[in-house]
């Protein structure tokens, strides 16, 4: 999706249309792409200048920073320095205050104090007390998943979902009906069918009579899009919110959405068979974690290192490099070692007990994990939450001691996705406006209208699909809460029974 101030709609008769891109725009969609593509190992600064130079020959500059801003998502940025930047910084402006920088001379004395203490050069120090600013952060990478056919196309449907933000009612026909209401169910919109001259019309509306629109429903609704787009045919007219005047927006198959094609991600490839047993099993534990294999280049002072793996954390922009040093010959260790003194990236490596060079790589400021035959898995996943202690303790201190959801119903799972964190980082908030029920909040309201609904004797179907009713998918939990038990009757069913009874 764009942000709203890349949105292009055309107001014309009252209406409410986004401006899609054409094949008219391939052209200029591919000047991006080239863009993007020409300046990696460049700043960001300077790729900013070159599409800003794109903004001025181009008949909309909106439609330049649209396809830019969904190659953004492609490109990884980094600082490069030779000395880390923060720590170039604090040592050098404690000899400026040391010094009392007043003049040229003063600095250059200041400089080079922290040179010696950094056993860098003053250049060096100089050139790294600000990389990491943003403009001054380096493109490393750019792997898009588009085409400029595939741009434009992704761009189309992003700039309909965009559209969508401020609705407040839709109206929505599908060839495949089925697929979207379960689309609408998954996103816990409310919504009703019904029939119209022209066939079965699904109506969802914002979340209250009034149809406050919130940023959450404008997001669930620009979601629906995505189902909806996939059919053959289909038809949506949404209810705008257009700062306090209502407008009709207006979509078809007719239009130019459809989900851009992406090419089939083939087989991963893996050095050694330790390397793919350790990812197959990583992968099956399903933690917080994505397993990259081969992941951007290190620089490693004037050399280049290709870690075996990457983890990336799912719920922040944060990564942790992984490096499997099997059974090498002495003279390949030595030139990994000589890699790893100067890699100022977070790094763990998974080290051949063999090779006793464990105390060699900490040495390095690096985590190193031993393994004899495998790597155990239960090893890695301790190192890596270190950091997630970290990151989940960040993430809880930007949230309110207090949460009030503004669902009835919803799952700790999902009110981690909509604050995008991990379910760790909410584990210990309170909700006074909600019962903590198993891994559901539920309102008290509608826990008293579920022990009003609920009676002894029961079949079970019929209680799972009141639940799912209210949105709730965990049964035993609510039933426990409520003080019933479940008398199963073999493979046919089971029947409700209060307990005690």
């Amino acid at each position: 999706m764009l942000t709203k101030d890349l949105l292009r709609v055309s107001r014309a008769g009252g209406g409410y249309h986004p401006q899609f891109a054409g094949r008219e725009h391939r052209p200029l969609a591919a000047r991006v792409l080239g863009t993007y593509q020409g300046h990696v190992g460049e700043s960001r600064s300077e790729l900013q200048s070159a599409l800003t130079d794109l903004e001025t020959d181009a008949a909309d500059f909106k439609l330049v920073r649209g396809f830019a801003k969904l190659l953004e998502r492609e490109s990884t940025f980094e600082p490069r320095a030779p000395v880390h930047p923060e720590r170039a910084r604090t040592v050098a402006f404690e000899e400026a205050e040391a010094v009392g920088v007043a003049r040229d001379s003063d600095r250059e004395t200041a400089l080079r104090r922290a040179a010696d203490r950094l056993d860098a050069t003053p250049n060096a120090i100089e050139n790294s007390l600000y990389a990491d600013l943003e403009e001054r952060q380096i493109q490393s990478s750019f792997d898009s998943r588009w085409n400029p056919d595939e741009l434009v196309a992704q761009y189309n449907l992003s700039l309909a979902q965009t559209a969508l933000f401020d609705a407040t009612k839709l109206r929505v026909r599908s060839s495949d009906p089925k697929a979207l209401v379960s689309a609408v169910k998954r996103l816990r919109l409310m919504y009703e069918i019904r029939k119209t001259d022209r066939g079965r019309e699904i109506v969802v509306t914002g979340p209250d009579a009034l149809f406050r629109a919130t940023r959450r429903y404008g997001t669930r609704f620009a979601r629906l899009l995505r189902t909806l787009v996939k059919a053959d045919e289909w038809r949506l007219t949404a209810t705008i919110d257009d700062s306090g005047t209502e407008r009709d927006l207006a979509l078809s198959d007719s239009d130019p959405i459809r989900p851009p094609g992406t090419e089939p991600i083939g087989e991963v490839s893996f050095d050694s068979d330790v390397e793919r047993e350790f990812a197959a099993r990583f992968d099956a534990l399903g933690l917080d974690w994505n397993l990259v294999r081969e992941p951007e280049p290190l620089e490693a002072g004037a050399r280049v290192m290709i870690p075996d793996f990457a983890f990336d954390y799912r719920h922040a922009d944060f990564r942790v490099f992984f490096e499997i040093m099997g059974f090498w010959t002495p003279e390949y260790v030595e030139k990994k070692l000589s890699q790893l003194d100067t890699v100022e990236d977070e790094l763990l490596v998974a080290v051949d007990e063999t090779l006793g060079v464990g105390e060699e790589i900490a040495a390095r400021d690096h985590r190193a994990i031993p393994y004899s035959g495998r790597i155990r898995v239960k090893d890695v996943r301790d190192a890596l939450r270190r950091y997630e202690d970290e990151l989940v303790a960040e993430s809880a201190e930007s949230l309110p001691d207090e949460m009030i959801p503004e669902e009835d119903v919803i799952s700790l799972t999902d009110l981690a996705d909509d604050h995008g964190v991990s379910e760790d980082a909410i584990e210990n908030k309170a909700f006074p406006e909600h019962g903590r029920v198993g891994r559901t909040l539920i309102r008290p309201a509608v826990l008293a209208e579920l022990r009003d609904e609920i009676e002894d004797g029961m079949a079970y179907s019929a209680v799972e699909n009141l639940l799912r009713e209210f949105g709730i998918e965990d049964a035993s939990a609510v039933l426990s809460e409520l003080e019933y038990a479940v008398e199963w009757e073999g493979l046919s069913g089971g029947t409700l029974r209060r307990n005690g009874r």
